[in-house]
């Protein structure tokens, strides 16, 4: 019962409608006697030949009665514990969803979608179920099993009734003991089913390499033995699960069999009349409900242990991005200064970054170049605060990156990541992300800037055609081109763009490089990119290799120095000079 005491905070926060819920409940357990009692009244009147019409009209109506007002009364405390339950789970999720979006990329990297997902959903339906029937189960079953039991005791026969409870210590024992398995054996099922959410999510959104590689039947394979694992451990739970009803049945049978072997000796014996032992047997097969809700009541329980313990492990974990106290709320402007000593990434031992030394003027263009793997995209990350625990600083505006709140930071810095990401929503909708209330004016001409206007009249509604999940009716360099419209719609101090013109032509890139540099005067870029057309007009390069700035300069600068970026360079003239049939 200790999920109780971890929701007590929810409970205090509802306390009016549980209390209110909770003594209505026990008012319906009190009208719950009535019946038992009228049927043993009548059954004493009918073997004593004293029933009249208007005796049982009076009974009859107090039957009605009592009925209408178990009717009423079960309306009004289902909406208010069972409605209390919808907002504990509203609240978590609304929880979840804000932890989610303040953690850190190192929170993603250890976690996977599909087993967020399964905490969102399935886990949440767990802590509701406790809320809300696992509260009207507890109360219910023991309302109405006490009241039953002090009737039975004290308007008929306490020593029946004594007899009668004997086999009930056994009924908590086994109950108990089912209990600790459930939990145990609910925790592994729903483990399972986050492995298949996870599989799912995945499956899905890389269907294209799946089906471009051909391994259909070896993807349904891997997803049928993983469904195949979560119906097994849940067929665990189930089979535990079962266990509950018959072990209740067996008991409550032995119940009765004691009533009527020793209510019949009673009878006999003149201590109890015909319709006391019918009240008491109707008595003990209400005593049915409560023992079923009790083995139910463990059930739900430790289903809704299991998964608030895991919601709960969740919004423990910390992000390692914070803000300081004193943080600045002002939206940062100025130059920029990289001095890293070294910069590792969590969990790794050799460092990723070593020794980053340079200055960038505000208004000025730095271009990034290196080869895979060397450091262009961490060294942009540290900027924007996704990682941060590295020897030295970063300077933005005369202050560390670190004085500044998250948020005015990121005001910022428009990034357009290589991993570009569009929402299923409309062309207009993904381009005015930031502010959905700009003007349409605006968005073209972001879209013009980014040179993807003309595109996009092209496509069949227009601005408002919707994209798909993630873009996926798009091409490369479409949905490159749409994330830097998006980007430049925030008109930011620092526009970063990470090779995010590597979809797109010749051509197509020296348009948007130069829309950038007449649009954009005053304004710092950043610009990382393995064609070095698109950084040669930058005021500073940077040639990066294995973390380490290998050469620094201007393009004439680094061309006049003979070193990597001049053989790139030629290379990359002479190989486009190719593709033009050398003209």
């Amino acid at each position: 019962m200790r999920v109780f005491l971890d929701l007590g905070w929810f409970f205090k926060q509802e306390k009016k409608a549980y209390i209110s819920g909770t003594f209505i409940l026990l008012f319906v357990a009190l009208l719950q006697l009535v019946p038992p009692k009228v049927i043993g009244v009548i059954a004493d009147h009918i073997n004593e030949g004293t029933l009249t019409k208007g005796l049982l009209l009076e009974w009859m109506l107090i039957l009605v009665a009592a009925g209408l007002g178990m009717y009423v009364l079960r309306y009004f405390w289902r909406i208010m514990i069972f409605g209390s339950a919808v907002k504990l789970s509203k609240q978590l999720r609304n929880r979840l969803y804000q932890h989610f979006t303040s953690m850190s990329p190192s929170f993603y990297q250890k976690r996977r979608i599909g087993d967020l997902m399964a905490h969102a959903t399935n886990d949440l339906q767990a802590i509701q179920q406790t809320a809300g029937a696992g509260v009207l189960t507890l109360v219910d079953s023991l309302s109405t099993g006490g009241f039953v039991i002090l009737a039975m005791a004290f308007t008929i026969s306490w020593k029946l009734t004594l007899i009668c409870l004997i086999p009930m210590p056994f009924m908590a024992v086994l109950t108990s003991w089912f209990g600790t398995m459930l939990h145990r054996t609910f925790h592994r099922a729903q483990e399972a089913f986050s492995d298949l959410n996870d599989k799912t999510q995945e499956s899905i959104s890389g269907i294209k390499v799946i089906k471009t590689f051909g391994q259909e039947k070896e993807d349904i394979e891997d997803f049928r033995k993983q469904s195949e694992d979560v119906v097994q451990k849940n067929i665990i739970v189930a089979k535990i699960d079962s266990l509950y009803d018959p072990t209740i049945s067996i008991i409550v049978g032995i119940s009765f069999f004691l009533a009527i072997t020793f209510g019949s000796k009673y009878v006999l014996a003149g201590e109890l009349s015909i319709g006391e032992l019918i009240a008491f047997t109707t008595y003990l097969g209400l005593l049915i409900w409560p023992m079923l809700a009790f083995g139910w009541l463990f059930n739900i329980v430790e289903r809704g242990r299991a998964s608030y313990d895991r919601v709960a492990a969740l919004l423990r974990e910390k992000s390692d991005i914070t803000d300081s106290k004193d943080a600045l709320e002002i939206v940062p402007s100025g130059g920029i200064q990289y001095n890293i000593e070294k910069f590792t990434f969590p969990g790794e031992k050799e460092p990723m970054l070593k020794n980053i030394s340079f200055t960038l003027n505000q208004g000025e263009t730095l271009g990034i170049v290196g080869k895979t793997g060397a450091g262009k995209t961490t060294l942009l990350k540290l900027l924007i605060r996704e990682f941060e625990d590295y020897e030295g600083e970063i300077i933005f505006g005369g202050h560390t990156l670190q004085e500044y709140k998250l948020e005015k930071l990121r005001e910022a810095i428009g990034y357009v990541p290589q991993d570009h990401f569009l929402f299923s929503a409309s062309v207009a909708e993904n381009i005015a992300f930031t502010n959905p209330r700009v003007p349409e004016e605006e968005i073209f001409s972001a879209a013009k800037l980014a040179n993807i206007h003309d595109d996009i009249l092209q496509f069949t509604e227009g601005y408002q055609t919707v994209v798909g999940e993630r873009g996926v009716s798009l091409s490369g360099g479409q949905k490159q081109r749409i994330s830097i419209a998006r980007a430049l719609l925030m008109n930011p101090e620092v526009l970063v763009l990470d090779d995010s013109l590597s979809a797109v032509d010749a051509k197509t890139e020296e348009a948007i490089l130069s829309s950038l540099r007449k649009n954009r005067e005053g304004k710092t870029t950043i610009i990382t990119s393995h064609r070095l057309s698109a950084i040669q007009h930058a005021n500073l390069i940077i040639v990066l290799d294995n973390g380490k700035v290998f050469e620094r300069g201007t393009h004439e600068e680094l061309m006049a120095s003979g070193g990597w970026y001049k053989e790139m360079y030629l290379r990359q003239q002479l190989e486009e000079l190719v593709e033009h049939g050398g003209h």
